[in-house]
C-alpha cells in the first residue's frame, strides 16, 4: 500500500510537472516578439517564473481536490476529527522549500539583472561623469561591428544623432546584428529609455552622460517610449525605432543626409500651442515644450 502511494506521488508531480513545462514555453507568445539578444534574458526568466508559479499552484490545488473528493467526512458526520500532534519533520519540509525557492529566484533574477547592466539613478552619485557601459547580450558579442548613435530625450520628443554622417532623426535606426551603443542624455528632466520589444529599459539621468548598449536581432519596425512620466505631455513622447539591414541602414543614412535640417513635428508643441490659443483656459498650468528638434529625417 505504502509503494502504491509514492507511485501516485511519482506520477503525480511528474504529470503537474510536465503540464507546468507546458505552461511555462507557453509564457514566451504572452510577450512581443524577441527583436534583441537582451530579449532572451529577461523572456527566459519569465518562463523560468511561470513555470515555477504554475507547479506550486496545480500542485497546491490538486491537492485540495484530492482532499475534497477522498477524505472529506461521512454524510451527517459532525464529529470532531482526529487529534494530530505535530510533525516537526514536515514544519521543517514545509518552512525549508519555500526558503529555498525564494532563495533561488532572486539569485536567478539577480544575475539577469547583472547582466542587463541597468544602471539606476543612485548609482550616478558615486560614478565618473560618463557611466561604464551597462550592455547585456547571451551571445558573443566580440566580432560584432558597433554603431554609436547620441539619444536625447527632453519635454517632449525624442532626437536621435548619428556621428557617422552628422544626421539627427526624430526616428531611430538601427543595423540588425550589430552591437548599438547609444550615449543618452536629457536636457530637463529624468526620461526612461524603453522599448518593450527589445526589453531594455533605463533611466535617463539629467546632467549625466549615461553610456548603453544592446544587440537587436530581428528586422521591423517598434515603438519606443518614454517610461518615466514627465510632465504634461510626456504619453506623447514616442518614438518608432526601425530594425534593418546593414545595407538598408547605410543606404538611409545616405539619404538622410541629402536632406537639409528642418524643424522636426513635434505632438506636444502642437498640443500646447492650441491648448494657449482657446479664449477660457482650462486646466492646470503647464512646462512650455522645447521648441521642436531641427532633423534631416523625420518620422
Amino acid at each position: 500500500m505504502k509503494i502504491t502511494k509514492i507511485l501516485v506521488i511519482i506520477v503525480s508531480a511528474s504529470t503537474i510537472g510536465a503540464l507546468s513545462y507546458w505552461i511555462g514555453q507557453q509564457a514566451y507568445s504572452w510577450l512581443p516578439p524577441e527583436a534583441a539578444a537582451e530579449s532572451q534574458l529577461v523572456d527566459n526568466l519569465i518562463s523560468f517564473l511561470v513555470t515555477l508559479g504554475s507547479f506550486i499552484f496545480l500542485g497546491v490545488t490538486g491537492t485540495l481536490m484530492y482532499s475534497l473528493l477522498f477524505h472529506r467526512a461521512q454524510k451527517n458526520d459532525f464529529s470532531d476529527g482526529p487529534h494530530i500532534e505535530g510533525n516537526i519533520t514536515l514544519e521543517v519540509v514545509w518552512t525549508a522549500i519555500p526558503i529555498v525557492l525564494v532563495l533561488w529566484i532572486a539569485a536567478y533574477s539577480y544575475q539577469i539583472y547583472e547582466q542587463m547592466g541597468i544602471r539606476g539613478p543612485m548609482e550616478t552619485m558615486h560614478i565618473p561623469k560618463v557611466i561604464e557601459s551597462a550592455y547585456a547580450s547571451p551571445q558573443d558579442n566580440s566580432h560584432q561591428p558597433v554603431e554609436d548613435i547620441d539619444v536625447i530625450a527632453k519635454q517632449w520628443a525624442w532626437v536621435f544623432h548619428y556621428p557617422e554622417r552628422n544626421i539627427t532623426s526624430t526616428e531611430l535606426h538601427l543595423p540588425a546584428d550589430h552591437r548599438i551603443h547609444l550615449s543618452l542624455a536629457s536636457e530637463d528632466v529624468l526620461h526612461g529609455f524603453y522599448i518593450p520589444a527589445f526589453r531594455v529599459k533605463q533611466d535617463i539621468i539629467p546632467n549625466e552622460t549615461l553610456d548603453f548598449e544592446f544587440t537587436p536581432t530581428r528586422e521591423g519596425k517598434y515603438l519606443l517610449t518614454d517610461s518615466q512620466y514627465s510632465g504634461t505631455y510626456f504619453a506623447t513622447m514616442q518614438a518608432d525605432v526601425v530594425v534593418e539591414s546593414a545595407d538598408d541602414f547605410h543606404h538611409w543614412l545616405a539619404k538622410a543626409a541629402t536632406h537639409r535640417a528642418h524643424p522636426a513635428k513635434n505632438q506636444a508643441a502642437s498640443e500646447y500651442s492650441y491648448v494657449s490659443s482657446q479664449p477660457v483656459q482650462a486646466g492646470w498650468p503647464t512646462v512650455v515644450p522645447a521648441n521642436p528638434p531641427m532633423v534631416n529625417y523625420d518620422r
